[in-house]
């Protein structure tokens, strides 16, 4: 079994790669967005970090996108 932050860690570096590549980005140009250094957005891209909430918000203005978080009951489960 994975380790849940790692896991999430992964998961939330893929997507923010994939939309700075979508949009044409270096990992210099995201990172002077939303005030971070390269190697940050590197390393959170890579799976490296968990970004906190307030990162999040600003990765997803400085990639143009809205940033969602939703509770979702699991289905079959009490």
């Amino acid at each position: 079994m994975q380790d849940p932050p790692s896991a999430l860690a992964r998961e939330l570096g893929q997507l923010v790669h994939d939309r700075r590549i979508e949009l044409g980005l270096s990992q210099a140009e995201l990172a002077e967005r939303c005030g971070m250094k390269q190697p940050q957005i590197s390393r959170f891209e890579g799976g490296g970090s968990v970004p906190t909430l307030p990162l999040l918000r600003r990765l997803a203005q400085a990639l143009g996108a809205d940033l969602t978080i939703s509770l979702t009951p699991h289905v079959g489960r009490g």
